[in-house]
């Protein structure tokens, strides 16, 4: 059986190709306090991940959409932090690929993620067979693990959840026509607000279903649990957004 996709955060591979590429945490990726967001943080994976691409020579790097996310915080990276990005493979399936990332910051901020990426048909929208190719390049790193792209969050909204009109608006479409994975966090960190600070440690999973184009009007339904938040953002009858963060367990003395 495949293990669940995007569900642990690996190690860096022994052997095998591993990118590594760099920036500064600039004015718009921070809160009014400084801190690295989490749609800021969607937006570096999603930019290591086409760099890698990019210089892999990866044909159409552009036929990746997101399907699951997980992102561990051990220590909030700040504005004007210089960070170290790493990424590479970590599993596969048929038509989608795990990427594990991590980032690390010359004043100790420390993110680990890791993404399960659905390769597409720009053209149509349909999944494709991963080709022969993405297994030259990254399969060597991924050590032949096999992985799923099965969602886990629970898609119904829970009872008693608070509720916040959300509009889509033209910044957070992409090249597709679709909201961008990275703007599907701006509800997530906007339904934090509702519940407290955002904690400093934290652990924060998204999925996607389906793909949201522009001009539609949601709403973000949210609930406070176990110290963080479960978020759901509809549209229409539908959940296209499902996603959790709670406070990331203080690391162990032992």
């Amino acid at each position: 059986m495949p293990d669940p996709g995007a569900a642990v955060l690996l190690p860096r591979p022994s052997s095998g190709r591993v990118f590594e590429s760099g920036r500064r945490v600039r004015l718009g990726d921070v809160s009014p306090r400084g801190r690295l967001r989490l749609d800021a943080i969607a937006r570096y994976l999603q930019d290591v991940a086409r760099d890698d691409s990019t210089d892999a020579a990866f044909p159409d790097p552009m036929g990746w959409v997101v399907r699951r996310t997980l992102i561990e915080v051990a220590r909030t990276p700040r504005f004007e932090e210089w960070l170290d990005l790493s990424t590479w493979c970590s599993g596969y399936g048929r038509c989608w690929a795990e990427r594990r990332t991590e980032l690390r910051g010359g004043a100790g901020g420390a993110v680990d993620a890791v993404t399960v990426w659905v390769h597409v048909d720009v053209r149509t929208g349909t999944t494709r067979r991963l080709p022969e190719v993405f297994h030259e390049v990254w399969g060597a790193a991924a050590a032949g693990r096999r992985i799923s792209a099965r969602t886990t969050l629970p898609t119904r909204v829970a009872p008693g959840s608070a509720s916040i009109p959300w509009m889509v608006r033209a910044t957070d479409l992409d090249l597709l026509g679709h909201v961008n994975n990275a703007a599907h966090w701006s509800p997530v960190e906007e339904a934090a607000t509702l519940f407290g600070p955002v904690p400093a440690r934290l652990r924060a999973e998204l999925e996607h279903g389906a793909a949201v184009g522009s001009g539609r009007a949601g709403v973000v339904h949210a609930i406070g649990a176990a110290g963080g938040v479960d978020v759901w953002f509809v549209v229409g009858p539908e959940v296209v957004t499902a996603a959790r963060m709670r406070p990331l367990a203080e690391p162990s003395d032992l």
